[in-house]
């Protein structure tokens, strides 16, 4: 049943688009953007209640922030797609380490913060909130959380952020577009319908969105990693965005996966944010 689901779900959507076109767009988003796991789990309390900080209203959501205080530069964490904070323990124990004080956030319909979907425009907003009332001087984001830092940074341009992260993250949009059409099997009808209800709603058609585009506006220092063997996210994703990115470097790797929570990449990233 869990495999057929999602060709349930594209046949109701190519025949619903035979009878509108406005619908069937605003229910295909509503399904991608739908979150289905990410909420914090028993194992994951006591390391997130610890360092619980403010509740914030922002874009109708209420999002859960966390510190840890330091007296070096602020870091703001961004997760990935179906997790939340907790994904930074490691990472996090190295930069209390190196005395830098640490914002995190769960995003919206993630771990401790409300909702039930997530995008880029709208984890961008919630970003951005931060950004201003924070004031980090360095990002680091993880696979949708290196997407949306980089397209915040284009619509906003935080020229105060000395220095971005990305770790195994996505860059053209139409690519995740594409997997989500193969995996329900819809038509062109449908992904028509889809490209002009995210433009009506967000003023960008799907093959706009490119962060190998949005990059080379970007004044921050960038370290980008990625994983050559990386089965959520491609690797060449990295590599267009290093190529637009003046002074950015790109670290490769083989066998480490998509999560890249391993102590050597960990260590880079510090050393990175030290220098």
């Amino acid at each position: 049943m869990k495999n057929l689901a999602p060709l349930l779900y594209g046949s109701y959507f190519n025949l619903l688009a035979l009878f509108s076109k406005k619908k069937v767009g605003n229910k295909a988003f509503h399904l991608f953007s739908t979150i289905r796991k990410g909420k914090v789990l028993p194992q994951q309390v006591d390391f997130l209640d610890t360092a619980k900080h403010e509740r914030l209203e922002i874009a109708e959501h209420t999002v859960q922030t966390y510190l840890w205080p330091g007296s070096k530069e602020t870091i703001l964490l961004i997760h990935g797609w179906e997790s939340n904070t907790y994904r930074w323990r490691m990472l996090i124990t190295k930069l209390k380490e190196a005395n830098f004080n640490v914002i995190a956030f769960d995003a919206p319909a993630h771990g401790y913060s409300t909702g039930k979907q997530l995008y880029v425009p709208l984890y961008a907003e919630v970003l951005q909130n931060l950004i201003e009332r924070y004031r980090p001087q360095n990002l680091v984001g993880h696979s949708f959380g290196g997407m949306t830092i980089i397209y915040n940074e284009y619509k906003n341009r935080n020229t105060a952020i000395g220095k971005t992260v990305t770790v195994a993250s996505p860059s053209e949009f139409y690519e995740l577009m594409e997997h989500y059409q193969k995996l329900l099997q819809f038509n062109k009808r449908v992904m028509g319908a889809l490209d002009s209800y995210i433009f009506n709603r967000f003023g960008f058609h799907i093959r706009d969105f490119s962060t190998s585009e949005y990059i080379k506006s970007n004044t921050s220092t960038g370290l980008l990693f990625h994983d050559r063997e990386d089965k959520i996210t491609p690797y060449h994703a990295s590599q267009k965005v290093h190529a637009n990115w003046k002074g950015s470097k790109l670290i490769s790797t083989e066998g480490l996966g998509h999560s890249m929570q391993q102590d050597k990449v960990n260590e880079q990233i510090v050393d990175f944010l030290n220098s």
